[in-house]
């Protein structure tokens, strides 16, 4: 009884974790997007670290970093099947970094499909107001939930390479495994004391019986009595 009771917990937990995640991510990827269609002028480079980092906002009708702009409409879907797949995933989930991991691609994933759904031109069409700018590392420009989405997929990479599995244990590698399937079967394969293979506890006990040191040899039996 307490074990389940056990994995319902940690299940709430990590739902509870990936949706705070996802939370942080659009209210921080809102909130910026609103300060920046508020304060920054279209289109104009504002320098921030130099050419190392600038800020240019200006409206992507396509995916992150300005990729495919005529297919609005597509990335809409996709994000909200995407979002719909994480929602019905979740319950599944009970490693916490796996929480977090999918909490930040939700939270990007429903950061830009809220752009796509509210903006103008119209619903579904909506351009994603995109405003990082870092010519040193890429000519695209780029908000927070890109960012957030790229960082959560290089984790989820991370995730799968050290096998950390969504409960939480973690799977064991090759060599581990050809190990382990080793030392089963050399436990099972185990020779009597006569070396000719496994024997049953039933069997080795009565061949131990007839083969205590302590019983009497002149074949008499165990009370002292002549056995002819």
């Amino acid at each position: 009884m307490s074990r389940p009771a056990s994995r319902a917990k940690v299940s709430a937990r990590a739902i509870a974790a990936l949706a705070f995640a996802a939370v942080i991510v659009v209210a921080l990827d809102q909130g910026v997007k609103a300060l920046v269609v508020a304060n920054l002028p279209y289109g104009t480079v504002v320098p921030v670290l130099g050419g190392a980092l600038q800020l240019l906002y200006v409206r992507n009708p396509g995916a992150a970093f300005s990729f495919a702009v005529n297919m609005t409409w597509v990335f809409s879907i996709v994000s909200t099947a995407v979002v719909v797949a994480i929602i019905v995933f979740a319950r599944r989930i009970r490693s916490m970094w796996w929480a977090l991991v999918l909490g930040m691609l939700l939270g990007g994933a429903l950061g830009n499909l809220l752009d796509r759904l509210f903006r103008e031109p119209g619903f579904g069409r909506g351009h994603v107001v995109d405003f990082i700018s870092t010519p040193w590392m890429m000519p695209a420009i780029y908000n927070i939930a890109d960012s957030f989405i790229c960082v959560s997929m290089v984790i989820f990479v991370l995730l799968v390479v050290f096998g950390v599995n969504l409960d939480g244990s973690r799977a064991l590698s090759a060599k581990q495994q050809r190990a382990a399937d080793a030392a089963a079967a050399q436990r099972s394969d185990a020779p009597d004391a006569s070396g000719t293979g496994p024997v049953d506890p039933g069997t080795r006990h009565a061949m131990g019986a007839a083969e205590d040191p302590r019983a009497p040899r002149d074949g008499r039996d165990a009370l002292g009595h002549d056995a002819t």
